[in-house]
């Protein structure tokens, strides 16, 4: 039996170990695939620390998205709410971002930091987050028009947060105000948070569609995301951005653009044009073969990304021993055993992604061609 000493040498030892191993590469690294002509980044552009109502020192923020294999992150701190300012004092509303943009360690993963700010008034105005801004300070206005102004004067990407919050919203749903009708009128507000933290707005959705507005998922995490999502076995919600290369000015181009899917879980909702695309890169066909002596075609696929995706048969042919409904968890292999009724050289799977949306209740079908080995 071990001695109290003993067991604690042994422990302080097994930190050391664990020390040495030290990996950025979390318990859930985020993977998604690339599509055609584009990059997919994986970002989080809602984020607070303590300048603003956050329980964490901006560099953790860093830390967790090494750990996550996130691609940009921004920390967008309340412009007129700062909760600790007895304890951390500082006028100047750019202070996190400098302290997150000054890390070695950052620069040596490759991390995009995005410069942002959160614009937080009641409502008719809301919560807005801006970001690619160069100095936070001049959107510190007493009249919301003019911080957004001054945000366009930036050339900032400006969303509209969580909008079917109940404190914003009482109904629950978002209320497009004459406010935000004039901000999307002058180009200053060009995108919109479908999914905020565990909520997902089928009418923020419609929203988005309606008005053109840029489709954005953030976690908006206030304490550790491992806290908040890790250990409830989710991952945090994100963004993900279809960019021609990976660099701050791609990422910005490709958000003005539109070209993004919100993703938590195993939800994601995007245009079609996009999400569409992303699925069918998810999905890797490993072997097409015949069953020996029979005309029951075997189809393997393999999910790449780090969403379990559920689909629901929507071919001619129907299934052998499997539910026409079926999941495959990331990173895992399925089999369909599939009744052709006569034997084929190729053939198109078709299948519905019953746990994502381009619309409120529209649900992508996807194809693969498959030749049969």
């Amino acid at each position: 039996m071990k001695t109290f000493p003993s067991l604690l040498i042994f422990f302080f030892g097994i930190l050391a170990v664990q020390a040495q191993n030290h990996s950025h590469t979390g318990a859930q690294p985020l993977d998604y695939p690339d599509i055609e002509g584009y990059k997919t980044l994986k970002t989080d552009l809602h984020q607070h620390s303590v300048f603003s109502d956050g329980n964490v020192w901006p560099t953790i923020r860093v830390q967790e998205a090494l750990r996550e294999n996130l691609d940009a992150i921004s920390l967008t701190e309340h412009l007129e709410y700062q909760p600790h300012k007895e304890d951390i004092p500082h006028p100047d509303r750019n202070r996190s971002f400098e302290l997150v943009k000054a890390m070695e360690e950052a620069a040596a993963h490759d991390l995009l930091i995005v410069h942002g700010s959160e614009i937080t008034r009641s409502e008719p105005v809301g919560h807005s987050n801006a970001i690619f801004i160069t100095d936070a300070n001049p959107l510190l206005q007493d009249k919301p028009e003019d911080a957004f102004a001054a945000a366009k004067k930036q050339n900032a990407f400006v969303f509209w947060n969580h909008t079917a919050w109940h404190r914003q919203s009482p109904k629950g749903t978002p209320i497009l105000s004459d406010f935000q009708k004039a901000r999307i009128k002058n180009g200053e507000l060009h995108g919109i948070e479908v999914i905020n933290t565990v909520d997902y707005s089928a009418e923020a959705l419609t929203l988005a569609l309606e008005q053109n507005l840029t489709i954005m998922g953030t976690s908006d995490i206030h304490g550790l995301i491992d806290w908040d999502y890790t250990e409830k076995g989710n991952h945090r919600p994100i963004t993900l951005v279809f960019a021609k290369e990976k660099s701050s000015e791609s990422l910005r181009e490709a958000l003005f653009a539109g070209r993004t899917v919100a993703v938590y879980n195993d939800l994601l909702v995007g245009k079609e044009e996009f999400l569409k695309p992303l699925l069918k890169a998810s999905i890797e066909i490993v072997t097409a073969e015949y069953i020996e002596d029979t005309q029951v075609l075997k189809v393997e696929l393999t999910n790449i990304s780090s969403s379990d995706l559920l689909f629901e048969n929507q071919m001619e042919y129907t299934f052998y021993s499997k539910s026409p409904v079926f999941e495959i968890p990331a990173g895992a292999t399925e089999t369909l055993q599939i009744k052709t009724l006569e034997k084929k050289s190729s053939i198109t799977v078709k299948l519905k992604a019953l746990g994502c949306f381009t619309a409120p209740k529209v649900q992508p079908v996807v194809e693969w061609e498959v030749p049969v080995n």
